[in-house]
């Protein structure tokens, strides 16, 4: 019997793929990183590092002519068992597999900010969100003159109640399996809509915020007056004024490389006495203002704290399930 130490070096390789996915899970850094309806998946992908390890294992120990019987013309192949020398190339295919390792485990994970926020569009990417919500909503007008709309479905003629009813929009590619691992009932969203309307004060909670700032920028004129209570990071535009900075969250979908940027622009005195990345806590009044041509849901702050970042920072979209 014969170690070959590159195959107890695959085995390690394998073995360290399992503990920083089983790491990542324990300390809760994994959804710094994903939606958390992976996290079933992941550890599905730890739990086949875990089946190979063990397949590996049989391979760090045997005879040197019998691990090549069945691979007689192995020279015309090109390809290597491992057991061959190390050479330049493998320890180039080696390192690419072990810098995630390498960074995972030397370097804590650094969450998106501000700088990353205005690399993916900043106010023009929450200007969009707001266009398009606003297109994919009810007409303002209508909302305006009929509240029955927002209120009981069942008090509208049948022709009208079903003009309220969402239209799932068409897309040509797959659905992703994972999509409704998170998701309401068109029933218990209607629930959410109602209420958030009906309150006098909108609270931004983690589990929601993404639905009401959804809703918001769809009919920003039924919120216009209220106030509302919200937490997130600073960052600032060339063009703002000396009064203005955007209360900001990212929102990831599946991965934290899709995430997107979700904001309020927002107003107060106080504006120029925090920096960009700071968190805050605060609490402020909704109005309707222009930027840069388009109408947008704005918030007068009337009462602010500076506050430690939030354990989860990033935010996740529910999903709305047509039936």
């Amino acid at each position: 019997m014969k170690f070959y130490y590159q195959q107890a070096f695959r085995a390690a390789i394998l073995l360290l793929f399992v503990i920083f996915i089983l790491k990542l899970h324990f300390t809760g850094d994994l959804l710094k990183f994903i939606n958390p309806k992976y996290e079933l998946l992941s550890l599905f992908g730890a739990a086949i590092f875990l089946i190979l390890f063990f397949v590996q294992l049989q391979r760090v120990w045997g005879h040197a002519h019998h691990e090549h019987e069945n691979c007689q013309d192995h020279d015309d192949h090109h390809h290597d068992h491992g057991y061959t020398a190390f050479n330049f190339k493998k320890v180039i295919s080696y390192s690419i597999i072990l810098l995630p390792l390498f960074t995972g485990f030397v370097f804590p994970p650094s969450t998106l900010d501000a700088s990353i926020a205005l690399k993916k569009g900043g106010m023009l990417a929450i200007t969009n969100n707001a266009m398009s919500s606003e297109e994919e909503g009810l007409p303002l007008e209508v909302i305006e003159d009929d509240p029955t709309i927002i209120g009981d479905e069942s008090s509208l003629p049948d022709n009208e109640s079903a003009m309220t009813e969402e239209v799932p929009p068409t897309n040509d590619n797959p659905e992703d399996p994972n999509l409704y691992s998170n998701t309401i009932s068109q029933e218990e969203y209607t629930k959410i809509e109602n209420e958030m309307y009906n309150t006098e004060t909108i609270e931004m909670t983690e589990s929601l915020y993404s639905t009401y700032y959804e809703m918001i920028n769809i009919n920003m004129h039924k919120v216009e007056g209220k106030k509302i209570k919200l937490k997130g990071f600073v960052f600032r535009e060339d063009d703002f004024s000396a009064n203005q900075l955007v209360i900001g969250r990212f929102v990831i979908t599946h991965c934290v490389a899709d995430a997107g940027i979700l904001g309020f622009l927002s107003e107060f005195e106080d504006a120029t006495a925090l920096t960009e990345d700071t968190w805050i806590e605060a609490t402020g009044t909704i109005i309707i203002k222009d930027y840069n041509g388009t109408p947008l849901p704005v918030i007068e702050i009337t009462e602010w704290e500076e506050v430690e970042e939030s354990d989860q920072p990033y935010l996740y979209p529910l999903t709305v399930e047509i039936m």
